[in-house]
C-alpha cells in the first residue's frame, strides 16, 4: 500500500467536500522579521508594538498578508499540489489580527468545480477559512485553481460555477476591535497622506522596483511551507523554469506600494485578483495603484480604501489591458483589496 501522496487531481474532488488540512502553525516574531527580510515591508502597525498600541491594540500584529500566507500555505497539498495556476480569488476578509503566539489551521470547502474544454484538466472553486487556537475565524476567502486530471477520460462532473461578491461593500468589512486612529501619528508612519487626501480614480505610481531573486523566492515558499510542484520541481513545466509563487508577487507589490500608501495600514478584504502573466526569477517587479472607492466606517479616525494594486514588470505604469480586454504582457498582478487608513 502506497504511504505517499500524490496530491489531489481534478476528478478528486466533489462540491460540498470539505477539507481539514493538515500541519496547524504556531506564528512568532520569527514570521515577522523573515516578512520584512523578504520584503520591503515598513508599515508602521506591523512594525512597532508601541505604534499599535497607541492605535488601540494590544500590539502589533502579524502582517496581514504573512497571515495569509501562513493560512494559504496549508491548503496547497490538498488544493493546489497539481494545479497548474491559481486563477483568482474573491470575498476575501480579515476577520481579526493574528498575534506572536496564535496557532493557525486551515479548512477549505468545494464549492465549485468546471471541467475545462481540453478535457485535460479543470477548474476547482475552493472557500477557504483560516482558525487560530481558540478555534476563531481569523480570514476567510475563495480562490479558483486549474488542476490537472489523473485519467482524461474520467467523466466531466456537472458543472458549476460559484456565484461570488464582487467588490465586498464596506459593510463587509470586519474593523479590529479597538483600533482608533484618532491621535495617529503621520510622522512616525513615514507619510502625512491621509484618507481625505486620496480621490476616487486617482492613480499612483509607487517607482520603486525589486529584482526577483531565486534564492529569496525559494525561502519564502517554504516559509509558507507552500509545497506546489511548479514553485519547486524546475523538470515541472516544460520550460524547464521555476514559477515565482503568486502570493510571492503580491507581497512584494505590496511593500512596493508603501512609498505613496504608507497610512493604508490594514487589509481587511480581498474583492478580487488574478495572476495575470507568469513571473519567473529575473524579473524585476514594480508597482502601481489605483483608488477604486472610498468609505467611512464607525471606527474612530479609520476610514477605507479601496485599491487596485498592479505589479507588473517592466512597460509603462498605468497600462493594463489591451484593447482586445487582454492583460498586458507586462502585468503579473491585479489585486483589489481593501484597506483602512486614517482619516
Amino acid at each position: 500500500m502506497a504511504k505517499t501522496n500524490p496530491g489531489r487531481f481534478f476528478e478528486d474532488y466533489a462540491v460540498g467536500q470539505v477539507i481539514d488540512h493538515a500541519v496547524p502553525r504556531t506564528v512568532s516574531g520569527g514570521e515577522r522579521a523573515l516578512y520584512h527580510a523578504l520584503y520591503p515591508a515598513r508599515h508602521a502597525l506591523y512594525s512597532s508594538d508601541a505604534f499599535a498600541q497607541a492605535c488601540g491594540l494590544p500590539g502589533s500584529p502579524i502582517d496581514d498578508l504573512a497571515a495569509f500566507h501562513v493560512i494559504f500555505g496549508k491548503t496547497v497539498p490538498d488544493v493546489s499540489l497539481n494545479a497548474l495556476a491559481n486563477l483568482g480569488y474573491a470575498e476575501g476578509r480579515w476577520l481579526k489580527p493574528v498575534y506572536p503566539g496564535d496557532t493557525l489551521r486551515s479548512s477549505s470547502e468545494v464549492i465549485g468545480l468546471k471541467q475545462n474544454s481540453n478535457g485535460k484538466t479543470g477548474v476547482v472553486y475552493v472557500r477557504t477559512r483560516g482558525m487560530n487556537q481558540r478555534d476563531e475565524i481569523v480570514m476567510e476567502y475563495c480562490r479558483w485553481v486549474m488542476v490537472r486530471k489523473r485519467d482524461v477520460d474520467a467523466p466531466a462532473p456537472e458543472t458549476l460555477v460559484p456565484t461570488l461578491k464582487a467588490p465586498l461593500l464596506v459593510e463587509d468589512l470586519v474593523v479590529p476591535e479597538g483600533l482608533d486612529f484618532s491621535n495617529y501619528d503621520f510622522t512616525l508612519a513615514g507619510e502625512s497622506h491621509r484618507w481625505s487626501d486620496y480621490e476616487v480614480g486617482e492613480q499612483i505610481d509607487h517607482v520603486d522596483g525589486v529584482t526577483i531573486e531565486e534564492a529569496e523566492h525559494m525561502m519564502a515558499t517554504r516559509l509558507w511551507q507552500n509545497t506546489a510542484k511548479v514553485h519547486f520541481d524546475a523538470t515541472f513545466r516544460s520550460d524547464g523554469q521555476r514559477l515565482i509563487y503568486g502570493g510571492h508577487v503580491i507581497s512584494m507589490a505590496r511593500a512596493l506600494s508603501f512609498n505613496g500608501l504608507a497610512n493604508a495600514q490594514m487589509i481587511v478584504g480581498l474583492n478580487g485578483g488574478a495572476h495575470a502573466n507568469p513571473c519567473f526569477s529575473g524579473d524585476t517587479v514594480k508597482a502601481w495603484s489605483e483608488v477604486l472607492d472610498k468609505a467611512e466606517t464607525s471606527a474612530p479616525g479609520v476610514g477605507a480604501l479601496r485599491l487596485r494594486l498592479v505589479a507588473t514588470k517592466g512597460g509603462e505604469p498605468f497600462a493594463l489591458k489591451g484593447e482586445d480586454g487582454k492583460y498586458d504582457p507586462n502585468v503579473l498582478l491585479d489585486l483589489d483589496y481593501w484597506a483602512l487608513c486614517p482619516v
